[in-house]
């Protein structure tokens, strides 16, 4: 984890409630309950505003997320988390904080997210495949987050970290394209 920085505001809360977490063996349960606030938000414009607006009070933020929390039987330290936020007025950080502490527990459990944009949508086998050479390649776990660009004709273009591999025919043909004009 000691590659693994957060900062900010967001950053401290996602920080101490990871430690929290990690201390109390309940990384993984915190983890699912953040992302089922997240997606809840996601799914609810109603539950993005009272999040993301100033103008409502931390005792209605403080109460709608307590009523939201026991709907979705969101408990204990996740639970206790979120009323934390809405009390102290940061519940407009709630979506930073989750994606925060994300990277901290890929980064505590050794795996590392590749972006991998495709051409066309890849077959199970293919990235089941393109998995494995990743994880050999980096020597973590490697999860894989693949979006398609049917502007890349053919290949792949892949990003673990501060790393790009971009083996796209577009760029190839691109690249070819200046060639050509140098040599006129």
């Amino acid at each position: 984890m000691a590659e693994t920085y957060v900062s900010g505001v967001a950053g401290r809360y996602a920080t101490a409630l990871f430690e929290l977490a990690r201390d109390a063996h309940a990384v993984d349960a915190v983890k699912a309950d953040l992302d089922r606030f997240s997606a809840m938000i996601a799914e609810s414009a109603d539950l993005k505003r009272l999040v993301r607006s100033p103008v409502f009070s931390s005792e209605e933020q403080e109460k709608a997320v307590a009523a939201l929390l026991a709907k979705a039987g969101i408990t204990g330290l996740a639970a206790n988390f979120f009323k934390t936020v809405a009390a102290n007025r940061r519940l407009f950080t709630v979506e930073t904080i989750i994606r925060d502490f994300s990277l901290l527990v890929a980064a505590y459990k050794g795996e590392v997210t590749a972006e991998v944009t495709v051409a066309q949508p890849l077959s199970e086998a293919h990235a089941a495949t393109l998995k494995q050479s990743l994880d050999t390649l980096t020597g973590k776990d490697v999860k894989l987050a693949i979006e398609v660009d049917p502007s890349l004709l053919g290949g792949l273009k892949v990003k673990v970290g501060s790393k790009l591999v971009d083996a796209s025919l577009k760029t190839k043909l691109n690249s070819i394209r200046t060639a050509m004009k140098e040599v006129r």
